[in-house]
């Protein structure tokens, strides 16, 4: 079951959109797209509402319909969910991100330990302080990791409408350009129109705003975040692929070993998309 978008107003004016699939009663999962993305990004509903999990999704600021939050910084997150938690008269709650939401859902199993009973990555991104991970990792990706934190904000700008232009204006014919280039396991899970469709949606909503939100986004996760990782007391399950280039296993290894409860589920020749047939058993943790 999915329910209708829903659109909250933050205590300093900006507003914050989500949506809910699954079990609308069930346990309550917050779950954060990657980059770009937005509250559409979501696997099965059906398999979702099985497993009894309510789970909400947010448009990051500058995606989709959130506000775009000039000076946003990673820790700034868990404010904006705690604040969309008691709107929900949600009191605990358990998170989840794909890709660039990975760093988000660590922030707030590191800044929210008193709401946040599990935290989940997957295909997260890494820290930045561990540049050797990036081996592996598409061109674009490892120039963004290895060269962000030294470019300045209007440059990257650029940089950023540069690479993403032609994809914010048709994101379908972008996505079979990169046909060829992924790992076998996505150009399998591609040809499945319900994973095709989310991928789509979810892209077409990010670029409402234009590119800023992305950029900015893209700027933030390249860059230290601003909390240790050795500090998250939140247990934390990783899941991550082997064959995954747009975000390392390497980026996987490091974290797990800063986090001190760390469950790492590694996919053996598993890509960026291993969420799609994995997601019963990552959704089967948080029971």
């Amino acid at each position: 079951m999915t329910g209708p978008s829903e659109e909250i107003q933050l205590s300093d004016g900006r507003i914050l959109a989500c949506a809910t699939s699954g079990n609308l009663h069930g346990r309550p999962v917050f779950f954060f797209h990657g980059i770009p993305g937005s509250r559409l990004f979501r696997p099965s509903g059906g398999i979702t509402g099985k497993l009894g999990i309510r789970l909400i999704c947010v448009d990051r600021p500058g995606y989709g319909r959130s506000t775009f939050q000039p000076g946003r910084h990673i820790l700034d997150w868990p404010a904006d969910i705690e604040q969309l938690a008691d709107h929900l008269g949600l009191d605990r709650f358990a998170v989840a991100g794909h890709s660039g939401g990975g760093p988000y859902a660590l922030a707030c199993a590191y800044a929210l330990p008193q709401r946040v009973e599990a935290a989940t990555t997957v295909s997260g991104a890494g820290p930045v302080e561990t540049l050797d991970t990036t081996t592996g990792m598409t061109l674009i990706n490892r120039f963004a990791f290895r060269f962000g934190p030294y470019i300045p904000w209007q440059l990257w700008r650029i940089l950023v409408w540069w690479h993403f232009h032609e994809r914010c204006a048709d994101p379908s014919k972008a996505l079979d350009a990169e046909t060829g280039r992924r790992p076998f396991s996505d150009e399998e899970q591609i040809k499945i129109p319900e994973v095709r469709k989310a991928c789509l949606l979810s892209e077409e909503e990010a670029f409402r705003q234009g590119l800023r939100g992305l950029a900015w986004d893209a700027r933030l996760i390249t860059r230290p975040w601003g909390f240790p990782l050795e500090e998250i007391r939140t247990p934390v399950h990783l899941w991550h692929g082997t064959a995954d280039n747009s975000t390392s296993i390497r980026m996987a290894r490091a974290i797990e070993a800063r986090i001190p409860d760390c469950d790492a589920h590694i996919c053996e020749g598993e890509g960026h998309l291993l969420l799609f047939p994995h997601w019963e058993e990552i959704l089967a943790q948080f029971h």
